[in-house]
C-alpha cells in the first residue's frame, strides 16, 4: 500500500508517516499542493491512497481533488481539514474526497478511516493476495505456502520483504526492472543506494529457500527480475 500525504505541518505529517509506517504503508509525504500534483501528474509511481490537508501552499486539498476527479482518478482521498461547519465538508466531499476528518483527531481514527476506504474500494486491494500456494495476508501482514494437505508453511518476513514479494505477486511472470520496484516501493525522498533492490531480493530469496521455493524469483541479467511460476518447489 503506498500512501501520497499532503500536510504542510511538518509535525503533524511527520507524526501521521511514522503511523503509516508501522502499519506496514509506504508513504510519500509532500509539504505543499504543487508538489503533490507533479508526483500525481507523473505517474511516477502509482498511489493506492491518498490524504490531503485542505489548506496547502499552491495547490488546495480542495483542488487536488478536482483535479483528479476531472481525470476520471478514483484514487481514495481522505480530506483532513480544520474546517468543521456541514457546508465546508459537503464542498469536499462534492469536490471528490472520499471521506473527511476534522483536526485534531487521534492516529486510531485515522487508521480506522483508511481501513474503511479500503473497504469500499475493493479495487486497492483484497483481504489477502493468492498466487499459486503463495499467499500474503494483508490482515496479519504475513506470507505462507500452503502445501496439498492444506498445511500452511509460515515465512517471516520484514516489511520491506512483504512489500517486495507483494509487488511481484502483483506482476506475475512478467519482466519488472530495478528502477520499477525501486519507484514503487521505496519513498521518493528515500536515500537508497544503487545495489538496495538487489540486496533486498537476495534477503527475500534466502527466506523463500528455506521453504524450498530457490527460484521463485528469476534474475535476468541486465534486465530485470520475474516471479517465475513455472518454478519446481524443492
Amino acid at each position: 500500500m503506498r500512501v501520497l500525504l499532503v500536510e504542510d505541518e511538518p509535525d503533524l505529517g511527520t507524526a501521521i508517516k511514522r503511523t503509516l509506517n508501522q502499519e506496514k504503508y509506504v508513504v510519500d509525504l509532500v509539504l505543499d499542493g504543487t508538489t503533490a500534483w507533479n508526483y500525481l501528474d507523473s505517474n511516477w509511481t502509482q498511489y493506492t491512497l491518498a490524504i490531503f490537508d485542505w489548506l496547502l501552499p499552491g495547490v488546495s486539498g480542495l483542488e487536488l481533488c478536482k483535479r483528479l476527479r476531472l481525470r476520471n482518478n478514483p484514487l481514495p482521498v481522505l480530506m483532513l481539514t480544520a474546517r468543521d461547519r456541514m457546508e465546508d465538508k459537503v464542498a469536499g466531499l462534492d469536490a471528490g474526497a472520499d471521506d473527511y476528518l476534522v483536526k485534531p483527531f487521534g492516529m486510531e481514527e485515522l487508521l480506522a478511516r483508511l481501513r474503511a476506504l479500503q473497504r469500499r474500494s475493493p479495487q486497492i486491494q483484497p483481504p489477502h493476495l493468492q498466487i499459486g500456494d503463495l499467499t500474503l495476508d494483508y490482515a496479519t501482514h504475513s506470507v505462507y505456502f500452503q502445501n496439498i494437505l492444506g498445511n500452511k508453511q509460515i515465512v517471516s518476513v520484514t516489511t520491506k520483504e512483504f512489500q517486495l514479494l507483494e509487488y511481484f505477486m502483483k506482476h506475475p511472470n512478467q519482466i519488472v526492472t530495478r528502477d520499477q520496484i525501486q519507484n514503487q516501493i521505496w519513498e521518493v525522498n528515500a536515500e537508497a543506494t544503487s545495489n538496495v533492490v538487489a540486496a533486498q531480493v537476495r534477503l527475500l530469496r534466502r527466506k523463500l529457500a528455506q521453504i524450498g521455493c530457490d527460484d521463485l524469483i528469476e534474475t535476468l541479467h541486465g534486465i530485470g527480475y520475474r516471479l517465475n511460476l513455472s518454478y519446481e518447489r524443492k
